[in-house]
């Protein structure tokens, strides 16, 4: 196993969890950021530090420019992207629809369903054998908002990660082909910053009643999916929606 992985958002949460699994696993790996180079460069070390290269690039995944670039410079000094995995990602701020506003419901699409499509394209036009390339694997981010709604807060963040479900099943057909594979984890309730940045004081706490497993998940049992699903021990799992959520 092994090659170069490109991780966006991997400064921290489920992103760096992956980043640190994989360069264990033997890949070289790409710490994508947009605003905390020190995070990410500290998660880059710590890849560097399990005996593979890495290196953090800074890039707005909701940028055309910037994917281009970023996917540009990982040519350059690691070598064509054999594994990607879409993670960069944003809840907006919570409420119902009847307070949305177009703002926010355009900057979740952006970000959450625009970049994704951006990352794989650039992903796939170097992994294609009918380009040359060697084949590789994409692993897609969503959650279980998507199955789940996320009523009265993120009905606007539900529906980007629906929209990523419906991407990596006509996806992975699209180019299984190629010699690449198309997955997606799906996190139900984990421990990570996104909740703080939500806006809603304990929320976490007050959801996880509705976790069979009594317990909110961690991010590395979030990047232990991701990285069975890079590796080859699931060669034949090809379109899949893996649920992380502790039955949630």
């Amino acid at each position: 196993m092994g090659g170069v992985l490109i991780v966006t958002g991997g400064s921290r949460g489920i992103g760096a969890a992956t980043v640190v699994l994989a360069a264990a696993a033997g890949w070289d790996v790409c710490v994508n950021y947009v605003r905390d180079a020190a995070k990410a460069e500290a998660v880059a070390a710590e890849a560097s530090a399990l005996g593979v290269r890495a290196i953090a690039v800074q890039g707005d995944m909701a940028s055309e420019a910037d994917i281009i670039r970023l996917f540009a410079t990982v040519d350059e000094r690691l070598g064509p992207v054999t594994g990607l995995v879409n993670n960069a990602g944003i809840t907006g701020p919570a409420g119902k629809l009847l307070d949305l506003t177009a703002e926010t419901v355009g900057t979740v699409m952006n970000l959450n369903v625009v970049g994704p499509f951006l990352c794989a394209r650039e992903a796939a036009r170097r992994m294609a054998k009918s380009r040359g390339g060697k084949g590789g694997v994409i692993v897609n981010v969503s959650s279980r908002a998507a199955a789940l709604g996320s009523p009265n807060e993120f009905i606007h963040y539900a529906a980007s990660k629906g929209a990523i479900d419906s991407f990596t099943i006509g996806l992975s057909k699209e180019l299984a082909p190629e010699g690449i594979r198309v997955n997606a984890v799906n996190p139900g309730l984990i421990e990570t910053e996104i909740h703080d940045a939500s806006g809603i004081p304990g929320r976490l706490e007050r959801l996880v009643g509705g976790v069979p497993q009594g317990r909110a998940g961690a991010a590395a049992e979030v990047a232990e999916a991701i990285v069975w699903l890079l590796s080859d021990k699931s060669s034949y799992v090809c379109g899949a929606l893996v649920p992380v959520s502790g039955g949630r």
